[in-house]
């Protein structure tokens, strides 16, 4: 009985002592993922804005290594960090600095890098990663001469950090600019100039599209307005060109010669490919008024069926165009039509361009308090009833 009983006593003692000891390496593995968390502190950090639905991010630190095998621990609790998309390189001895195998510990936002060191030193890397939640606008200014023919454009970035993550400093880049060295904390935003561009070549363009407004203005009880918007060329030759320009918010303002400025409008710019047109709508003008007429529209090489049926028809059609400017300056009308199907032009007078299989783009310079006048004589082929 007392031999039972120093045994039951021995169990327990032994039990408790394996339980201590259980407890004490689950203390020790949860200091050191606490220490390894908090990988040595970034030697520099960029912060790549290229795309619009998902930042990247890289990051060098100096790792302190042991020859033989080395465990670095990395997480991002708190953190949006895509896991697939976290990977190192090794900067200063890639050829005796080998990574053996990643890990992640299950339950946990981490990865543990096995790195085998071929000897003890301090070892730079890169470590790079996906990133959501830091969220960057771009705004425009522009300013215009009172004349019209020049502008000021301004680009800036509006950057939103909602990642959880602190920068503290940190080169950002965007696709187009110059990188600037900013710190970021997780819910702050901060805005900044980004791009400057001064005197600008601009074209007032007014924009008459057959599908959305009206054709014969007379009969719409209240006034028709045309759209007014002023373009600039993402070109070299007028200052620009390097690269293509984000969308964004843009405000525009008049110079009105008094040395202050008059708000034209606000509109939001798509993204303008180098080469082609940033266009800014600054309202509707009532100056120029486009009147349409169709004037003819016969159905010609008919076809039916064996129940005399009509199944296919060509047409015969011709539009009369009229464009009055009442103002006292030139202008320019983009006047835009739509032919649907398949088509062929018989005659039209005036130059234009195919936007698409269905849509012609005319350019028609109109002088002050004049008219232009033309007709479009086209037909159409296998349509349907």
């Amino acid at each position: 009985m007392l031999e039972s009983g120093r045994e039951a006593t021995m169990d327990k003692v032994t039990k408790c002592l394996m339980l201590a000891l259980a407890l004490a390496m689950v203390s020790t593995n949860a200091a050191a993922r606490t220490k390894l968390v908090a990988l040595p502190e970034r030697a520099a950090t960029i912060i790549r804005l290229d795309n619009p639905a998902h930042t990247l991010v890289e990051e060098e630190r100096v790792l302190t290594l042991q020859k033989g095998p080395n465990q670095i621990d990395f997480s991002w609790a708190a953190v949006h960090i895509d896991p697939d998309s976290i990977r190192i390189r090794i900067l200063s001895h890639p050829d005796k600095v080998r990574l053996i195998s990643v890990s992640y510990p299950p339950g946990e936002a981490a990865l543990t890098w096995n790195i085998y060191s071929d000897g003890a030193w301090e070892e730079n890397v890169r470590i790079s990663y996906l990133l959501t939640g830091i969220d960057r606008l771009i705004e425009y200014k522009a300013l215009t001469a009172k004349d019209e023919s020049k502008l000021d454009l301004n680009s800036l970035l509006v950057l939103r950090n909602f990642s959880g993550e602190d920068f503290g400093s940190a080169n950002v880049l965007l696709d187009y600019g110059e990188a600037f060295e900013k710190s970021i904390q997780h819910e702050e935003t901060k805005r900044m100039l980004f791009l400057s561009t001064k005197s600008l070549p601009i074209r007032k363009v007014w924009t008459f599209d057959a599908a959305q407004l009206p054709w014969d203005p007379e009969k719409v009880p209240e006034n028709v307005g045309i759209p007014v918007m002023y373009e600039i060329e993402n070109k070299a030759a007028v200052g620009l060109g390097k690269f293509g320009l984000w969308g964004g918010k843009a405000r525009i303002y008049q110079d009105d010669g008094h040395g202050s400025t008059i708000f034209l409008g606000e509109d939001r710019s798509d993204f303008v490919p180098v080469g082609e047109k940033m266009k800014l709508y600054i309202g509707d003008s009532r100056d120029i008024v486009v009147t349409q007429r169709k004037m003819r529209e016969n159905r010609t090489n008919v076809r039916r069926n064996r129940n005399e049926q009509i199944v296919l028809f060509d047409t015969d059609e011709v539009i009369d165009v009229k464009i009055e400017n009442f103002k006292d300056k030139d202008a320019v009308l983009t006047l835009i039509e739509h032919i649907p199907g398949q088509w062929d032009m018989v005659r039209c007078p005036q130059e234009y361009e195919l936007k698409d299989a269905s849509t012609l783009e005319f350019e028609v310079p109109v002088k002050a308090s004049d008219k232009v006048e033309f007709s479009m004589h086209y037909q159409r082929k296998n349509v349907r009833p």
